[in-house]
């Protein structure tokens, strides 16, 4: 299953990989796909959307489900 988050404040291809790395060590999430172009996040897989607003925003940035 894949869902697509909102995210905000990502600017580059290093924002994009601080966003996947930590959503990876979320439970439930299987990959995470950012791009900040699109200001979204794709996440495969079973994740709580708390649990994957909270690592985003922990990250420094902004999610939303």
């Amino acid at each position: 299953m894949s869902k697509t988050y909102t995210v905000t404040g990502m600017s580059c291809g290093h924002c994009e990989q601080t966003v996947e790395e930590a959503l990876n060590d979320v439970e439930g999430v299987e990959s995470a796909d950012a791009d900040n172009e699109a200001d979204t996040v794709v996440v495969e897989g079973e994740p709580d959307d708390a649990d994957v607003v909270a690592a985003v925003d922990e990250a420094g940035y902004e999610a939303s489900a």
